[in-house]
């Protein structure tokens, strides 16, 4: 139980007490919640129930936060408590209810900040998708990056999350990809051929037609050009979606489910695809309709602005119709909720999405979380393109060149719904401008502080009550945030929120130690509080970087 738990506890105590001896007239007694006062002179948490009782009770709210604070049980968690304004109850805290966290963060240690929802949510949670006719962009790896952070925090706070990635398999542009690999495959043998105006022309083509040349030689240029082109797509595609793989399993990203479009199209054992059996779920509930030969779906009864085609008037599928499947095959699979990842430029395409599912009775399933453009810099100067290549920097050049975990955090740092620049030299740096630097090494020097030749053992310890430094009380203010930042970053969908706490745990944390003497042989009690402090600093750092993927090492 957090200290927020516990504080709230103790005023639906207060609350209870009140209403049983008379002063408050409620028919029920609610659990009041707190919130951080704006100004720090205004105590450690404050609550506003009695404003919100002040019509049921037929009561002046400040004279019933004054019934409240007169039936305040007896307690170690509160300090001082003051009524002010027209009802707020502000309270400060005493050190001992800080000095509890040291003993839970030790008991607890990779399980601190973990916490359990009322009810179980199993959340599919789809992101990065990339089409597997190229390299990752910088883009695809922001919301690799969220993604999997976002999954790591709403584990730790209690969702069951599965991760998927949707590949883009099926379509024209497999086509038009395949297509590009066969006339670079042509040039490359001497054939005088043309690239096509809708083509993919980036290098990886080349050395995709290159590759078939080692391994193959020129035997395909006499082979069907059907035969050819399905031989150069399934290879390609084979290659390219390798090829992400590979650059998320260096950036630590996984994934649960590898769903492939084409799948969608390949009946059951009922005759039936997927496709189908959405499309029959949507007509059944009378949202389908024909108009000038094509089939329409009735979003705009659930606040699209217009219907939408699923089938044209030539027979041919939409993009949509996919969509329309792949989520209903989601929800079909059992999950409560579904999250899905995209670029800020589908943002028009979030409405008819959720029309889809309001259709089939799920209205709110679906949340769609934006991710905003990331420009690249250099010492201040925009960089595009790769001093390899020539072309767009790719994602995994970033990696390569800045390392997975300051790439991480640089692009957590700040929320999806903002635009990032990232200065790859800054990311580069090993100082304290570097922000994923001074993070790692405050978790760096904590380690050594408890390995280094000559420290003294430390003892577990029930109570920390010497811990009394108003550096020391700031630095265990800051790790008994930890349990509620994790619960927010989750509710929110809001991982930046951890990447500040680090921050700030970091900053409290050299504070402390430039300020305080951790070991002292003249005093070894003190010595072995501060040690075990040092420890649960360490072990919340470690859980924090852990959420967003970051490493903590012991040396840098």
């Amino acid at each position: 139980m957090t200290i927020r738990n516990k504080l709230e506890d103790v005023l639906h105590q207060a609350l209870k007490h009140a209403v049983e001896a008379g002063d408050l007239p409620l028919r029920e007694i609610p659990v009041p919640t707190l919130e951080r006062p704006r100004e720090e002179s205004h105590g450690d948490w404050a609550c506003t129930i009695a404003m919100r009782l002040a019509k049921e009770a037929h009561m002046n709210p400040r004279a019933i936060a004054e019934s409240m604070v007169s039936h305040i049980p007896e307690n170690d968690l509160i300090a001082t408590c003051e009524i002010a304004g027209p009802g707020f109850i502000n309270l400060s805290l005493t050190p001992a209810s800080f000095q509890s966290v040291v003993a839970q963060v030790r008991s607890e240690q990779e399980n601190f900040g973990k916490s359990e929802l009322p009810e179980p949510c199993r959340v599919n949670l789809e992101y990065v998708s990339a089409n597997p006719t190229g390299p990752m962009h910088v883009g695809h790896g922001r919301w690799a990056a969220l993604g999997d952070a976002t999954a790591r925090v709403m584990r730790h706070a209690g969702y069951v999350v599965d991760e998927e990635f949707y590949i883009n398999d099926e379509g024209n542009q497999m086509n038009v990809f395949a297509n590009s690999i066969v006339v670079r495959y042509q040039q490359a043998l001497g054939l005088d051929v043309e690239m096509p105006e809708k083509a993919y022309g980036g290098s990886y083509v080349r050395d995709l037609a290159q590759m078939i040349i080692d391994e193959d030689g020129d035997t395909w240029l006499s082979v069907d050009e059907t035969k050819r082109l399905q031989a150069f797509r399934e290879r390609g595609y084979k290659a390219m979606l390798d090829n992400v793989k590979e650059t998320l399993a260096l950036f630590g990203t996984t994934f649960d489910t590898w769903f492939s479009e084409h799948s969608l199209f390949v009946p059951g054992e009922d005759g039936l695809n997927k496709v189908q059996h959405a499309f029959n779920a949507m007509k059944e509930r009378g949202f389908i309709y024909e108009k000038e030969g094509a089939t329409y779906f009735k979003s705009s009864e659930f606040g699209d602005e217009k219907d939408r085609v699923l089938i044209k008037q030539n027979g041919e599928l939409t993009y949509f119709m996919s969509d329309v499947a792949y989520h209903y095959d989601k929800m079909q699979r059992g999950y409560d909720h579904l999250i899905d990842i995209w670029g800020a430029d589908h943002h028009g395409y979030i409405p008819r999405c959720q029309a889809m599912m309001s259709a089939w009775g799920y209205p709110g399933a679906l949340e769609i979380v934006l991710g905003q453009l990331v420009t690249l810099y250099r010492d201040g100067k925009v960089v595009r393109m790769s001093k390899r290549t020539g072309e767009m920097i790719t994602f995994r050049e970033l990696i390569d060149e800045v390392g997975a975990d300051a790439t991480r955090y640089m692009m957590l740092s700040r929320s999806s719904d903002q635009s990032i620049d990232f200065d790859i030299e800054v990311a580069k740096k090993k100082d304290s401008s570097n922000p994923v630097y001074y993070v790692q090494y405050a978790y760096t020097r904590m380690y050594n502080i408890l390995h280094k030749e000559g420290t003294p053992a430390f003892e577990k310890k029930d109570s920390y009550t010497l811990l009394t430094d108003p550096k020391e009380i700031a630095l265990l203010k800051q790790i008994s945030e930890f349990p509620k930042k994790v619960e927010d970053a989750a509710k929110f969908r809001a991982v930046n929120r951890i990447c500040q706490y680090c921050h700030d745990l970091a900053k409290a944390f050299h504070s402390y130690y430039n300020s305080c003497r951790v070991s002292d042989p003249a005093n070894p009690e003190l010595t072995n509080e501060r040690l075990g402090l040092v420890n649960a600093c360490m072990v919340t750092m470690a859980n924090a970087l852990d959420l967003i993927g970051v490493s903590a090492p012991e040396k840098m």
